[in-house]
């Protein structure tokens, strides 16, 4: 009887003694284990912020890589005369020491002179259809490439493409003796910022902006929603400012189907812009608009130089 009493004791004690053990090991192993995923999370996200502060600090730097594209078409070597125009080849000397590549196409007995200023990409032998066109408008047309553009010296940065702007300017009204009123300015993309820039400063006749961007932080920021680009931006071209220095009339055109430049920018733009001011919509694409919409912008662009710059009977804008 002694015996049988013992053995269940025994048994029972052992079995308490023992859960405290097994409870403990396996409250170790759980906080390890939740120490370990604690440390593949932190891992991961040091990973992901240096991969983060990589890319902040690339676009920072490279940034104008993703601004200009002097490279695309560099090989083409289309003139004016493959459209059938006559026209001088000329060299411009920029402020700083660049040297420009730029076209003179005269038109006979013309209505006034057209300074073009072109987007990001290319170069001027990629815009025969404009100068074709303002010659048939009845309009001279003077185009050059940016500095590391084409056959231009240097490389391209938003001061250079300001002092490049002067340089035509100066080429036009300087050298070739053109009063400033019979001189429009038409801008497409980026080339509107520049082109807004120099009317802020200058008095031409007229403005016009096609498919153009309020600002390049602006853009940056639809185009990069997932970084801080008005922070890392090194570039402004704010169109948006300098137009509500513009004293000039501004025909400014873009389509709904911008698939770069979104709608929004041109109605922006005309909301800033000073009267008189009118406002094209176009059809197609960024690239394409003018090739849809050919005869009705033609039409507009051409009524719109004659009214304010092929028409002597308009008085010259105020400072000229």
């Amino acid at each position: 009887m002694p015996n049988e009493s013992v053995a269940p004791s025994e048994s029972i004690r052992s079995r308490f003694i023992g859960a405290p053990v097994a409870v403990e090991s396996s409250y170790y192993c759980s906080r390890e284990l939740a120490e370990v995923i604690v440390r593949m999370v932190w891992n991961i996200l040091g990973v992901l912020a240096t991969a983060y502060a990589a890319l902040l600090i690339g676009v920072f730097l490279f940034q104008s890589r993703l601004v200009y594209f002097p490279e695309i078409g560099r090989e083409s070597s289309a003139t004016p005369r493959d459209a059938g125009l006559e026209y001088e080849e000329v060299r411009l000397d920029t402020g700083d020491g660049e040297s420009l590549h730029a076209w003179f196409v005269p038109a006979p007995q013309p209505r006034g002179t057209v300074l073009l200023f072109h987007g990001n990409a290319g170069n001027i032998s990629h815009r025969l259809e404009y100068l074709l066109m303002l010659h048939r408008l009845g309009y001279s047309s003077f185009i050059f490439d940016y500095r590391g553009y084409g056959k231009s010296s240097g490389s391209p940065s938003e001061q250079g493409t300001y002092r490049d702007a002067e340089a035509a300017w100066r080429y036009l009204t300087v050298t070739r003796k053109i009063e400033p009123r019979r001189i429009a300015l038409l801008g497409e993309s980026l080339g509107g910022a520049v082109a807004a820039w120099l009317a802020s400063r200058q008095q031409p006749g007229a403005l016009v902006l096609a498919s153009v961007f309020t600002s390049v932080p602006d853009m940056g920021a639809e185009v990069y929603p997932f970084l801080p680009v008005r922070l890392l931006s090194r570039f402004d071209y704010n169109t948006r400012a300098y137009l509500k220095n513009v004293e000039t009339p501004v025909l400014i055109a873009h389509s709904r189907e911008d698939e770069i430049i979104p709608y929004r920018h041109g109605r922006a733009l005309f909301e800033a812009a000073r009267e008189p001011k009118s406002f094209l919509e176009m059809r197609g694409g960024h690239n394409d608009s003018f090739l849809f919409s050919q005869e009705t912008w033609a039409r507009e662009l051409g009524a719109f130089l004659d009214r304010y710059v092929g028409n002597p009977a308009v008085p010259a804008p105020a400072g000229n």
